[in-house]
């Protein structure tokens, strides 16, 4: 999910002329004050060490108090040079126009995009073709080729914690609905079954939540529903009210999460803090980071395409997979431990289904030639590939939980 704002924006600016920060305003229709943003990063090369002045001809009121007044974070993606594919038609009939394999008209056009994700309101985007932009002054300092990469893929590694961080609080609230209980120890670990059973648990409730948030829109309170939808779970299983022990268990997780969450937007990632990385997670994630910038490059997505699209279907479901991934197996030297091998197999096969339905998205891409088929057969072999990987490390975490040891 994500704060899509730029209808209600009516005028704003983005400052990067400190390296490393980027500052700014946005005004709103029928919002008097200023939104205030202060993000670690830096832009792309186009906006680095640059001013950037921005206007809505036709801005809508209406945005929601939920937004906060101050947005303190990390940056994603900042430009104000992709090109995209702008529709001729309403965006409703360019699914038509797919299914029926016809072109359906467009043109080029220049699209401003802002993106950051804040410890507060997660990921706010604003993406337009219509605002009218002005570059203010010189530029105090200028991005190498190099150093844009780089800043690239730290925007990809925000992403990817960001996805996982949703995840995490649903598996995490699963976890702390009853402390007394474990899950599994040293003599009797937790099976791959009985890790399944809580990660589905921990699926059904994440679905309900995002499903939620879907409906509700910007006003979407995320601590709100979810623990509307842990107490409506309670009641569906006839479980007792939580005790109070378990209620200030639960408080006392949530609350450390958006500690945690705030300190990461307070200190963003760079190569030199990052975790230790498995082999496989960091080939997935260059793999998605890649994707992300050559669907950009070559403006194989239209402007405004919904999440349906095959082309925005095959870039996110790299992304999750990277993700899980990453939850499932970075942060160690080797494989884990024999106690932990069944959630970690289990957080690995949902892993594999991301790489399932982006090979599945893939193909569709290549039926509705959406894309270059030599790019697109390249995409579909590292899919496969990392899938196989996947798939034999999962075998090796059985055989070790088999044995029962280490």
């Amino acid at each position: 999910m994500a704060w899509r704002i730029d209808e209600f924006v009516a005028r704003g600016e983005i400052d990067n002329r400190v390296r490393g920060r980027v500052t700014g305003r946005l005004w709103f229709a029928g919002r008097a004050e200023p939104v205030e943003l202060d993000l670690a990063g830096n832009a792309w090369r186009d906006l680095a060490g640059r001013r950037l002045v921005f206007t809505n001809p036709r801005p809508k009121a209406g945005l929601s108090a939920g937004l906060v007044a101050r947005q303190d974070g990390v940056v994603g993606d900042l430009t104000a040079s992709r090109k995209v594919k702008v529709p001729e038609i309403p965006l409703a009939q360019i699914g038509e126009y797919d299914a029926a394999c016809k072109p359906w008209p467009w043109h080029w056009g220049n699209a401003l995009y802002l993106e950051w994700f804040s410890g507060t309101n997660g990921r706010v985007v604003i993406e337009s073709v219509d605002y009218e932009l002005t570059m203010a002054g010189d530029a105090a300092w200028d991005m190498t080729p190099a150093a844009e990469e780089e800043q690239r893929r730290a925007n990809g590694e925000a992403l990817g914690q960001f996805m996982e961080r949703l995840e995490d609080v649903a598996s995490g609230a699963e976890k702390t609905e009853d402390p007394a209980k474990t899950v599994g120890d040293d003599d009797h670990p937790q099976t791959e079954e009985e890790a399944e059973r809580m990660q589905e648990e921990s699926d059904r409730l994440m679905d309900r939540i995002m499903a939620r948030m879907e409906r509700e829109g910007p006003d979407a309170d995320y601590e709100r529903i979810l623990e509307e939808e842990l107490e409506r779970r309670r009641r569906e299983r006839g479980e007792p009210p939580p005790t109070p022990e378990q209620e200030a268990a639960r408080a006392a997780w949530i609350e450390e999460l958006n500690r945690a969450a705030e300190e990461a937007a307070a200190d963003p990632w760079s190569p030199e803090k990052a975790e230790h990385k498995h082999p496989l997670a960091e080939q997935a994630f260059e793999f998605s980071v890649r994707l992300h910038q050559e669907v950009d490059r070559r403006s194989w997505l239209p402007a405004g395409a919904s999440q349906e699209h095959p082309v925005a279907e095959l870039v996110a479901m790299a992304m999750r997979a990277s993700a899980k991934l990453a939850g499932a197996l970075n942060g160690r030297d080797g494989l884990p431990p024999v106690g932990e091998c069944g959630g970690c197999i289990a957080r690995l096969k949902r892993a594999r289904g991301c790489f399932s339905d982006a090979l599945l998205a893939a193909d569709a891409c290549a039926g509705q030639k959406l894309v270059a088929d030599a790019w697109l057969a390249a995409v579909q072999r590292e899919l496969a590939e990392l899938g196989e990987a996947t798939d034999r490390i999962i075998a090796e975490l059985r055989a070790r939980l088999e044995r029962g040891w280490d």
